[in-house]
């Protein structure tokens, strides 16, 4: 089931099960870009590796090293495997660009359920049967 286009951050294809937050994520100082696990106390994610998942969340907040911290992900072949925001601020966007992440916004998230399996390509994003 697709669902309705989204605006391009940084385009490509990218899919996965869902690791989904309906809170923001700080990624300097939370996202450990040697092992992709995520630390923040009381956070939904928590304890969970964003390597080759569709990671999906509201907006970022902290940091503007988060760009970096997206790019070692990267290198360090702990990436998700594309990501997804209701809004997309430029530290995010830099971040997905250098780290060549496929990355959306303007997407209603209510419809991404965790663990389902999506599919990013281009704008269009769409929920995988089965």
């Amino acid at each position: 089931m697709a669902m309705k286009k989204a605006r391009i951050i940084f385009s490509g294809s990218g899919a996965g099960r869902v690791l989904k937050s309906d809170v923001p994520m700080g990624l300097f100082g939370h996202l450990d870009p040697k092992t992709g696990v995520y630390h923040e106390a009381r956070h939904p994610l928590d304890g969970k590796c964003v390597k080759g998942r569709v990671l999906v969340f509201p907006r970022a907040k902290g940091s503007t090293v988060g760009s970096y911290i997206l790019y070692a992900l990267r290198k360090t072949g702990k990436a998700p495997a594309a990501m997804i925001l209701s809004e997309c601020d430029t530290i995010v966007a830099v971040g997905a660009i250098i780290g060549s992440i496929p990355t959306v916004d303007r997407v209603d998230l209510s419809r991404l359920k965790d663990g389902a399996m999506v599919r990013v390509k281009g704008k269009e994003v769409a929920i995988e049967r089965g």
